[in-house]
Formats: structure tokens, sequence, C-alpha cells
């Protein structure tokens, strides 16, 4: 292919299978060894936590560019996960009321977040405390999420709304 041909004249270190069907837009795996050695990392920099000891990730994680986690609270990363570029994961929320504001300035309070097991989170979603996306879901790009998404569904939107649901070991469509 063209494009195949281009990449080989470029100053890269990745080559092989998976990096043929990566730069092809065929299905392929970001974790295979050859595209890794040429990464060397699962979380692509920069990162950004609050704290960072508020945070619990699975296994056979892999997170792009600029993930944003405000762990005051906990965050809880199953396995499986996989999160697109410019990610932001909030836990802190302050008060609506303008008296409330006022009466406790200074002060925020948290609500944990949760992402179970086998989720692919889109570019640019923003995650709000309080939130549990249940396994095996898809969130796609730019979604807010601000409430409870069941397990096996594919939600977008500002906020995010459930489009359909997902069946386990479900085809490319």
């Amino acid at each position: 292919m063209e494009i195949i041909a281009k990449a080989r004249g470029l100053q890269s270190i990745c080559s092989g299978e998976e990096y043929e069907r990566m730069i092809s837009g065929c299905l392929y795996t970001p974790l295979a060894p050859e595209l890794i050695e040429g990464q060397s990392i699962y979380i692509e920099p920069p990162l950004f936590v609050d704290y960072g000891c508020n945070i619990s990730i699975g296994e056979n994680f892999y997170a792009n560019f600029h993930l944003t986690i405000l762990d005051c609270g906990l965050v809880t990363i199953g396995n499986n996960v996989e999160i697109g570029p410019n990610v932001s994961i909030i836990t802190g929320e302050h008060h609506t009321m303008i008296a409330d504001r006022r009466a406790n300035r200074g002060y925020e309070f948290t609500r944990p977040v949760v992402v179970e097991d086998d989720c692919w989170i889109g570019a640019g979603v923003i995650i709000l405390a309080g939130v549990t996306i249940g396994s095996g879901c898809s969130i796609g790009a730019g979604s807010v999420v601000k409430a409870n998404i069941p397990p096996f569904s594919i939600a977008v939107g500002v906020p995010a709304r459930v489009i359909r649901s997902t069946q386990q070991g479900s085809t490319v469509e």
C-alpha cells in the first residue's frame, strides 16, 4: 500500500505487522511489543494528577496524551481500559448554590469515579464526580459523562447518553 511505503521512508523506530495494520487503518493492538518498544510506555505524557495516591489502575491499561485525573477522591480503573487523548477524570465538586459557596469558600467535596473492565474512553471525554462507567462500555469522543453508564453500552454527547448496547465479544461494525 502507498501509506506503508510512505511510512517506511519516515525516520520511525516502529515497524512490523501491527505497525503496518495501525497506519493502514486496520484493527491492531496498541500494546503489541513492536509498538511498545517504540514508545516504552503505556501512559503517553503528559499525565496530570492532583495527588496520584488515590488512583487504582488494572492490567493492560493504555492512556493517550494529556490524561488529567483530579484524584482528590478515589479513581478506580479496571483491566483492559483504553483512554484517548485529552481525557479528564474529575472527582472534586463545589456547591452550586451561591450562599453555600460563600459559606464554604475554599472547601470542596468529592465523589469517586469508577471505570470498569474493558472500556474505551474516546478523545476529549470528561468524566465527572460520582460516575461509574460499566464494563464493556465505549464513550464517544467529546462526551461529558455526568451520570452512570450501564455495562455494555455506547454513550455519546453532552451530557453523555446511551445510544445502544453492545454485545460481549461483538465484531467491528
